[in-house]
């Protein structure tokens, strides 16, 4: 075992006791803590610190928390995990295992200078229950919307979708994204069934226009989608569905990767499915098994 990963156990595992025996903290509570914690072993092992918990800096944990809201994290959800992290090395500086503490200068994510742009999962379900699926444009909808929040898609790629990298027996999409860098994404099964009926029950009756032939989702003409209006219908679907919240078509992809780590989902794996470069270097990455990726998706997806 290398010195940083070890010194990382053993000190978690001593502060997790600390939690159990002095704070007589529930089972659920000493997991949360440690979950804050886990987060920030993930970034200096994707980033390739090999920092021990007594070398990592406040310039180390700022980065930390500018990339967590690169992937997706609401401000709140960063100062809950800045929040664990702070107690730890509290418990850190008390025990004499350090003699300084890095959060000490460090201040939480300002929470209240804008609209919170994540959905909740129940807001999420407002919205989709609020697309009429009697109609073919509400079909095409309800699918769009379940497809951005399944894979947390951006816009563009999810206009550009393409028919031909549908892969639904495997449960994979292909993405062209930044760059035209591609990727293969997770998708799960309500988004697949609605991406179906759509085919089956809209899609194939259309008048195709060149050039769109192979692109997923069309509009009546028959002609592919822009950005604007994906941007319409969101807003129009949040009026209906009373939320109150400033969102957009980015507002799922934020979602996607805020449930998924919030439920527990590795880090690496959010990273991958969304397509994103690492922040702090110019190295992608650690690519990673699609296996794995669908099995992240499975366990932590509420819409898996």
């Amino acid at each position: 075992m290398r010195p940083a990963v070890s010194a990382w156990s053993i000190s978690i595992r001593q502060f997790e006791g600390y939690l159990q025996l002095e704070k007589s903290l529930s089972p659920n509570s000493v997991e949360a803590y440690a979950r804050d914690i886990g987060k920030l072993r993930q970034y200096l092992d994707i980033t390739k610190l090999p920092a021990t918990p007594a070398q990592v800096t406040t310039r180390v944990l700022r980065d930390f928390l500018a990339w967590l809201g690169e992937l997706g994290l609401s401000a709140t959800s960063q100062a809950r995990t800045l929040s664990g992290i702070k107690a730890f090395y509290s418990y850190m500086i008390m025990e004499d295992l350090l003699t300084l503490d890095p959060t000490d200068t460090l201040e939480a994510p300002k929470t209240g200078r804008k609209l919170p742009d994540t959905l909740s999962y129940e807001e999420i379900n407002q919205l989709l229950d609020a697309v009429d699926v009697s109609t073919n444009e509400g079909t095409r909808n309800r699918a769009m919307l379940e497809t951005l929040y399944s894979s947390g898609l951006r816009v563009s790629e999810l206009i550009t979708l393409r028919l031909s990298n549908l892969y639904a027996d495997q449960g994979f999409v292909r993405v062209l994204g930044k760059g035209n860098k591609e990727r293969l994404v997770p998708i799960g099964r309500d988004a697949l069934k609605h991406i179906g009926i759509y085919i089956s029950a809209v899609r194939c009756h259309l008048d195709v226009q060149r050039g769109s032939e192979d692109i997923v989702f069309l509009n009546r003409r028959g002609a592919g989608l822009s950005r604007v209006m994906i941007f319409t219908i969101i807003k129009a679907l949040a009026a209906q569905a009373g939320i109150r919240k400033t969102i957009s078509p980015h507002t799922f992809r934020h979602s996607f990767a805020t449930h998924l780590i919030e439920g527990g989902a590795d880090l690496r794996a959010v990273q991958e499915m969304l397509g994103h470069e690492s922040i702090t270097t110019t190295e992608i990455y650690t690519h990673l098994d699609r296996d794995y990726l669908r099995q992240v998706i499975t366990a932590f997806h509420p819409r898996s």
